[in-house]
């Protein structure tokens, strides 16, 4: 570190929990980020050079460094929260949504509405929510309204103003959806007996209004009003069929929010699940972009405090993948087997599927971006000093020792540029020789890009394991390519990468991005190989078979070739048929060596 003024700054930091802020030579706002121990954490920007240039670069920025000593962790989170969202310092991640979500309130006022707003005003009314959408706000209030007669007006039901007959019923009333207090028909306690019901349902609480219609149907049955009995459990019937449409999880779990991350190299995904009264009653997923090198137990931490404000949860336990910081008054749960560990994989697919929908996308609006952030995936995932913009991968067929081959295909930006697909005849190896034959084609193929002046590949991958890996090592010495260009071999069983010099493979997440792509690459091969050795058999098989026809010359047999194909078709293929091509003379001579060979 070159700057004393930042040298002081430091020292003179305390070993408290706090949150620091690095400014730049304009003072304005680099970076906002929470600490256990102040000095510690800021020391550990200066003391290294770190993986990423923009950390590099922002660490050549800081001229200024602020902080803020709090009491506990948990302040130093939800001070870096408000700090981020107030300031918006350009190397922070962004946690914010562009959209409002809805929420339902119970009006603060004699006889309560309820009804849906994008809106909170603070004048004592209860907002449940928010809801990530109108749809479920909807289907939630459509239930409410089936199973409970409220008012929709806005009217000031005081009770001054109903005993002095300020209003009269509407239509409401008069078909049945509201049981009309604007005139006193129904009481403040039997109102709010229902909105009390309306208020546990809307934490997820169906277990007591679900006993109450019980009670009354069974009443209404026992004094013989089927009618009465039957419109009860019709309401029965409404809440059964939207209990069911919750996620079931446990009766024992409950008021417990779940929270999961995946990533890949420029973003990050989090889905929470909102447990109560054993049902999954929210589900919210958000994406969250990179901006410098962030760790999923950092992005994962400041996304709970951020989700947990924004849906004002109160739970007291979380259920996470791992280790998280969000303060001590948190209860923290890494499940390992049981009920907890389901909500957890369940919570993992939703961030995975979000994700995947989130890459369509972009690959629909975006494929410039799309394609690049493949390319930045793979260099990590592959060690890569450069992105791998140019692929080559080689194979090798040799079915049973006969015609061997080899295939070379191109990836240009992760994906197939079939103009480039070469494919190869051994020539210096005789019998069936694996090693020698991938040997033999990677140097004509790179000694002939060289005199040529052509481009090299980034990447080049051997379909093979450690034996192939090291014949194609052996011709990328002789060209004088060793560091050059990046080689691996990829053994088929185990999926495993093979590096030069390391004898301990390389394993990808089956499901990762990278693996697909070289998988994709070693499958092409194969498939380029197979055809042209297959092609290569079949023109073998022919050209045996009509050489041995009496009074058939080369000229005739290369116009066969080039009409039949294969030897099964000629074969097949009637006299007027092979007359058609060759005249009726030849095809006579050809229809009877068939009849009377075994060929």
């Amino acid at each position: 570190m070159q700057n004393p003024s930042l040298e002081l700054q430091i020292q003179s930091l305390p070993d408290n929990p706090g949150v620091y802020q690095y400014y730049d030579k304009e003072d304005k706002i680099l970076y906002v980020g929470k600490a256990k121990n102040l000095k510690k954490r800021v020391s550990s920007y200066f003391n290294k050079i770190h993986d990423t240039a923009k950390t590099n670069v922002l660490v050549r920025k800081i001229v200024a460094i602020k902080h803020i000593v709090v009491a506990t962790e948990s302040d130093a989170l939800l001070l870096e929260n408000n700090l981020i969202k107030k300031l918006q310092p350009r190397y922070n991640v962004m946690l914010r949504d562009d959209k409002t979500y809805p929420w339902i309130c119970i009006k603060n006022e004699p006889f309560p509405r309820v009804f849906s707003t994008r809106r909170m005003v603070k004048d004592g009314s209860e907002y449940f929510g928010p809801y990530t959408s109108f749809k479920t706000v909807s289907t939630i209030l459509d239930m409410i309204k089936e199973l409970y007669p409220l008012r929709n007006c806005n009217f000031d039901l005081s009770a001054s103003n109903i005993k002095n007959g300020k209003f009269k019923v509407c239509l409401e009333y008069h078909i049945g959806n509201c049981k009309g207090p604007c005139e006193g028909h129904e009481s403040f306690d039997n109102y709010q007996t229902q909105v009390n019901a309306i208020r546990e349902i809307l934490k997820g609480n169906f277990k007591e209004s679900m006993r109450d219609f019980k009670a009354k149907m069974n009443g209404f049955a026992a004094q013989m009003q089927f009618e009465e009995a039957q419109k009860i459990k019709e309401k029965i019937e409404v809440l059964e069929n939207y209990q069911s449409r919750s996620t079931i999880v446990s009766p024992k779990i409950t008021n417990i929010d779940v929270f999961s991350i995946v990533s890949d190299e420029g973003a990050a995904y989090v889905n929470f699940l909102q447990i109560a009264y054993g049902s999954i009653i929210r589900s919210h997923t958000m994406e969250i972009k990179k901006k410098l090198e962030e760790t999923d137990q950092e992005l994962l931490s400041l996304a709970i405090v951020e989700l947990r404000e924004r849906f004002q949860l109160l739970s007291k336990e979380i259920i996470v993948p791992f280790e998280v910081e969000v303060g001590d008054l948190l209860k923290v749960t890494i499940p390992q087997l049981g009920d907890k560990k389901e909500l957890l994989e369940l919570s993992i697919r939703n961030a995975k599927y979000y994700r995947i929908e989130q890459l369509k996308q972009l690959q629909i609006v975006d494929p410039d971006r799309h394609t690049n952030r493949i390319m930045a995936q793979m260099k990590k995932d592959l060690r890569l000093q450069v992105e791998p913009r140019h692929i080559e991968c080689f194979d090798n067929s040799n079915i049973q020792g006969t015609n061997p081959v080899a295939a070379c295909v191109v990836f240009k930006d992760g994906k197939p540029s079939k103009k480039d697909y070469r494919h190869f005849n051994i020539k210096s190896v005789e019998g069936p020789n694996d090693f020698a034959s991938m040997e033999e084609v990677v140097y004509r193929r790179y000694k002939r890009m060289l005199d040529e002046y052509q481009p090299l590949p980034q990447l080049i991958i051997i379909d093979g394991g450690k034996g192939q890996l090291s014949s194609a090592l052996k011709s990328i010495d002789a060209l004088e390519l060793r560091g050059k260009i990046a080689i691996v071999g990829i053994a088929k069983r185990l999926e495993e990468l093979f590096y030069p010099g390391d004898s301990a493979p390389l394993y990808l997440d089956k499901k990762s991005e990278t693996l697909k792509v070289i998988q994709y690459l070693r499958n092409e091969a194969h498939r380029f190989g197979i055809t042209f050795h297959r092609d290569k058999r079949s023109q073998s098989a022919l050209n045996s078979s009509i050489e041995s026809i009496p009074g058939i010359g080369e000229k005739t047999m290369l116009t066969l070739i080039q009409h039949f194909k294969s030897v099964k078709r000629l074969k097949l293929a009637t006299e007027i048929e092979i007359s058609a091509v060759i005249g009726a003379s030849k095809a006579k001579k050809i229809t009877d060596f068939y009849k009377t060979s075994n060929l």
